[in-house]
């Protein structure tokens, strides 16, 4: 039957809900991890969302930050936050996805911008990533599938934005941020749209500001990494850039990955 699995940085779920149930219908995945749903637990759309078939679990903060899980099957244990990273910003969720072809574990994630450099936010965004490279290090013990999906916050490569110099002293773009992410490759994960396609200037990012979605100026920040049971049967990835030009339309849009059984 094959599993399909979007990430997607919605910038706000109920600014943007006639939008977000478009892009659901439309790319059809059987689990979505969203990012920056804005919304406390309760105010979540449940009803809207459900109505397309979904299961669902939040990890809510008014106003700011906030992931969930949807999945269009049974949603087994979860747990909220990274393990070890003592924090109140809800920006990660985890659970277990009763797929048909066996189980995939699944996050949602989203990093912390860490703007500006040389601050307490730059260094809370390496802790972050520390705390998530350790995370992952145990998971793999479990040699599971697992996909942790979603905003990174990193440009991972020169290629990976329209100028690099625009980008020199921001905090997606500075060695340590991209060493960091690097880090979690290194345990042996696959970024899968590495692994699918590796293409130059492929973004999933578009500021409002300067024109940047007329002129294609984004970044590639949002992506997926794999376990390698994962990785084994990842049969293609999608950027679905389209999202970006609808009306009310996040400054990001979905990355969707296909495996096979």
């Amino acid at each position: 039957m094959g599993l399909k699995i979007a990430a997607w940085n919605v910038n706000s779920i109920l600014a943007r809900l006639p939008t977000a149930l478009k892009v659901f219908e439309e790319v059809n995945a059987d689990v979505w991890c969203l990012q920056e749903i804005k919304c406390e637990d309760a105010r979540f759309p449940r009803f809207e969302i459900e109505a397309l078939g979904y299961n669902i679990e939040t990890y809510g903060q008014k106003s700011y930050n906030g992931v969930a899980i949807l999945s269009k099957h049974r949603i087994e244990e979860f747990i909220r936050g990274v393990p070890g990273l003592d924090h109140e910003h809800a920006r990660y969720i985890e659970a277990v996805i009763a797929a048909p072809g066996g189980p995939y574990r699944v996050a949602s994630l989203y990093a912390p911008n860490g703007n500006p450099i040389g601050t307490e936010k730059f260094q809370f965004k390496l802790q972050f990533m520390e705390s998530l490279r350790t995370h992952l290090a145990n998971l793999l013990t479990l040699e599971e599938r697992f996909v942790i999906a979603g905003d990174y916050n990193v440009i991972p490569r020169e290629v990976d934005c329209h100028d690099p110099r625009v980008w020199a002293t921001d905090a997606l773009f500075q060695p340590e941020t991209r060493a960091a992410y690097r880090a979690l490759q290194y345990l042996g994960l696959a970024d899968a749209y590495m692994q699918a396609d590796g293409g130059a200037h492929k973004y999933t990012f578009w500021d409002y500001q300067a024109g940047a979605w007329q002129k294609d100026h984004g970044i590639r920040i949002d992506h997926m990494l794999l376990s390698p049971q994962s990785a084994d049967r990842l049969l293609g990835v999608e950027i679905f850039k389209k999202a970006r030009g609808l009306e009310k339309a996040s400054d990001h849009v979905p990355i969707v990955a296909t495996f096979g059984d």
